[in-house]
């Protein structure tokens, strides 16, 4: 039986003495297909500003019922957060989104890439996406929680 052989990153860590790069990295492993709207990885330092659950209530406190509408609100919130942090879109590192329904998002994506893109420009952190029952707010479609990381 053979072991398999790890990967190498396309980022190689930062020998003692350099000044790190501004902002954060990809992590790309060497050889891997380019992800599409994320990144496999990311490596930052700086000072982390993190998000709870955030859900695309406006500040009237109201939830539109579409999805799309749902993310575009859900992500200019989190907008708001990053600032109130000193963060911007580009120091994202992670977002996690919990959605309702798989199938509304894959229907979706190509109105969901241009309201991300719109928010929060070209810059895709790592990213997971999971299926839940149900959100704590009941007619909530998406979740999401961010990381990111403020360059010192």
């Amino acid at each position: 039986m053979s072991t398999p052989k790890a990967p190498t990153l396309a980022v190689l860590p930062i020998a003692k003495g350099e000044t790190p790069a501004a902002g954060p990295q990809i992590l790309q492993p060497a050889g891997w297909p380019a992800p599409k709207g994320y990144a496999n990885g990311m490596a930052a330092d700086g000072r982390l500003v993190v998000t709870g659950g955030v859900i695309g209530w406006d500040n009237q406190g109201h939830l539109p019922a579409d999805f799309v509408a749902q993310v575009r609100q859900t992500l200019s919130n989190i907008s708001a957060i990053l600032g109130e942090g000193g963060a911007r879109p580009e120091h994202l590192v992670r977002l996690t989104w919990y959605v309702v329904d798989i199938e509304e998002y894959l229907a979706n994506l190509k109105l969901l890439g241009q309201a991300y893109r719109e928010i929060f420009g070209a810059h895709y952190p790592a990213m997971a996406l999971v299926q839940v029952v149900r959100l704590v707010e009941k007619t909530a479609r998406v979740e999401i929680e961010a990381t990111a990381v403020v360059p010192r």
